[in-house]
Parts: C-alpha cells; structure tokens; sequence
C-alpha cells in the first residue's frame, strides 16, 4: 500500500514521468519548475523592446534610474585623495601604481598605463579584471608585472592566453587603468581581521611559500563570498552596487588626468570584468565604447542547472520584473558595444548566450544602429585568448580613434 501510494504521489508530483520515465535532475530539485516559471513569467517592462517609447532618451533615463535604485548602494561621497605610490618605466609606456578613494571607508589601487610621447590629450580605456576563484590578485592578472610568482603566471596562461591585454592597449596608444575591484587585491580580505574560526581549514594560508599561500587564500575566499554575501544584502546593498560603484569612481580619477580624452573613454573586461564592463557601459553615459566578454547571457536561461558555479557578485534582487542583463548593456545603444561569446563555456548555455545577443542586436536595430554591435563567437571555453584580444582591439581602434 505505502508503495502504491508513492506512485501515485510520484505521478501527480511529476507527470512527465508518464511521458518521458524519470524527471530529468535539477539543482533546484522539485522547486526547478516553480521558479523556472516565475522567472519566465518576469515582464522586464522597462525593455527597450517591451513597449514603444516615445524618446530613446527617456528609456535611457527610467532604465538607468531603476537599475541604480534596485543596485542600493549610494555612500557618501568620498574626495578622491588620489596618490602615485609606485612608478616603473616599460618599453613604451609608464606603468603607475596609484591609490585613491571609493568611499568614505575604503581605498582601492589601480594600475594606469600611459603611452610615451603623448602632444594632445588621448583615448582611455578602463580594463576590469575577472574573478576566476582568484582573489588574491585583481589588476596584476591583466597587466604584466615583475616577479610574478608561478601560480599567477599560470593563471594568466589559462584565462589570457599568456598575455595580460592591458599592456596591449597601452602599446597601442591607449591610455590604460586597471582597479582592483572589491574583494580582491589591494581590496582582498584582511585575514588577520577574521576570527580563526573561519582560518583553520586553510592552515597554508599563512605559509612563507607564497604559492602556497595564494592558492589557500583563494580556496577560503570562494566558500567565504557565502559569508561576505549574507552581510552586504543584510546591510542593506547588494554585492553588484558596490562593485558598479567602484568601477565609476574609476570614470571620476580617469577624468582628472590631463593626458585623457574625455570624450573618448572605453571599457572591456573578462567574466566578472565583463558583466562589470557591460554595466559600467549600459550605466555611465560617460563611456563612449564597451567590450563584455564572457558575461553576456539572459537571466531566466541561468536557473536551469547554469547558476551552481556563479559567483555570490552577481545577484540584484527583482531585477527580471524590469530588466534582463542585454536590456541594461542596451542603455547606452546607440554607442558601439561588442560582446565576446565562448561557444564551450560552461557557465552559460549556447541558447542563453544566443537570446541575449539577438535581443541586444533587436535594440540596436530598433534605434537604427546595428552597424555599431557587434557579437562574436569563439569556439572556445571561458577564457579571453590573444585572438579575442586582438580583435577587441580593433573594435576599440575604430571607435575610439
């Protein structure tokens, strides 16, 4: 009888098992089909494709006011305080290490790349760099530096190709930044803040080889963004309003060098630099050209088994009931934007990638300028090789010179 009834309680739990056997597995389990359907039921109203808006300049402003307030972070404004605390001459360029102010309560540190023999201010482009479970590094993983210990050189070979793509942009007459983003490098936790509760399953992370070393800081932080997460949405913000924020403060230090072009200033980056990169862009109506590679995808795609190896820095609570991720890289349409696909990525399937792009072209073809998006596919996994680079390049040569 008690198996008779699990049948039964099985077939009106799961119906598809009459047609297909089994139900297929999910991470979410039997809550798979609720959420699925909430999801796809999200009107995203503030679409440029959702309705038609009298002006592109009030869509503009309504989508970058709702994505502001449902980001919830606004600190006080903090003065810059700018500071060069490093300076190394390259083949061809400058390398500054320089410090300033996000917040009130925090500083973060940048590289910035200037080309020798500037005669007249020149483009600029804010370079974001990835997550890749590797905390210990922000701006070093796309720069070249001295004395790199092995376990960066590797990991720069595995997600650049071999080669950190700033130093390419300076070379080709680009003004260069790279800032740490919050929870990384020169912004990474400070251990010795942190009760040993949380510590005493990393017993290398204080070791004197210092591969060993950033190997174990980076497995603790990966569990850790679960800790860091459940504060910054209790506090009140969300893990992308502070990343976001720090990224236009970038905009406001770009701004006060005399070298930069001010009308002239791009932005690019790779995975969690990319889904930076297309806010930044879509956000700061003072970016003129982005490039996301890696991070282009429709939000209601990812609950099917493709959010169990994200990062806790991507969520912003009731976004869907307004705006899919290609909606918000859209605001800026119609500036140019480039988006970088890899067709082996594991964190997006090819039909996520696909609906975002084609929605994304849809707005630019609505406002007239398709000839200024561009998508492209690389039958790769999720990485940004030189080919990509190369090509990124281009994209920031034609537009911004």
């Amino acid at each position: 009888m008690k198996v008779k009834n699990y049948v039964l309680l099985s077939l009106l739990l799961y119906p598809e098992i009459l047609l297909f056997g089994q139900p297929e597995k999910k991470d979410l389990g039997q809550y798979y089909t609720e959420l699925q359907s909430y999801a796809d039921s999200r009107s995203m109203k503030l679409s440029y494709l959702a309705e038609e808006w009298p002006e592109l300049e009030q869509w503009r402003v309504q989508g970058r006011a709702k994505m502001m307030e449902l980001l919830s972070f606004r600190p006080e404004p903090a003065p810059l305080n700018p500071e060069i605390i490093e300076k190394v001459k390259k083949s061809g360029y400058t390398r500054y290490k320089i410090r300033y102010s996000v917040t009130p309560h925090r500083k973060t540190e940048a590289f910035l790349l200037i080309p020798d023999g500037l005669t007249k201010p020149a483009p600029a482009v804010i370079a974001l760099h990835d997550h890749g479970g590797f905390y210990y590094y922000g701006k070093e993983k796309i720069t070249e530096t001295e004395d790199q210990p092995q376990v960066l050189k590797d990991f720069i070979g595995e997600a650049y190709g071999g080669r950190p793509y700033a130093d390419e942009l300076v070379r080709k007459g680009f003004i260069v930044l790279c800032p740490d983003a919050f929870y990384f490098g020169s912004q990474k936790i400070d251990i010795n803040l942190l009760d040993d509760y949380f510590l005493n399953e990393y017993p290398e992370i204080k070791s004197s080889d210092k591969n060993k070393a950033i190997n174990a800081f980076n497995q603790f932080c990966s569990p850790y963004e679960n800790i860091m997460a459940r504060y910054i949405f209790d506090s009140g913000t969300t893990w992308p309003g502070i990343l976001f924020h720090s990224d236009r403060v970038s905009v406001d230090y770009l701004l006060t060098r005399p070298e930069v072009d001010p009308s002239r200033i791009g932005c690019v980056g790779l995975s969690i630099g990319g889904f930076r990169s297309a806010h930044l862009f879509g956000l700061d109506p003072r970016i003129s050209v982005g490039i996301d590679a890696g991070w282009m995808t429709s939000y209601p795609k990812q609950i099917d088994n493709h959010l169990r190896h994200h990062t806790w820095m991507i969520y912003v609570p009731r976004q869907l009931e307004y705006l899919d991720l290609p909606d918000v890289v859209s605001l800026s349409v119609p500036k140019p934007l480039m988006i970088i696909n890899c067709k082996q990525d594991g964190l997006y399937t090819m039909d996520a990638m696909q609906v975002a792009a084609d929605k994304i072209a849809a707005v630019y073809k609505k406002a007239n300028a398709s000839d200024k998006f561009s998508a492209n596919w690389y039958n790769v996994p999720h990485l940004f090789n030189v080919e990509m680079q190369n090509d990124a390049v281009k994209w920031l040569e034609k537009w911004l010179k």
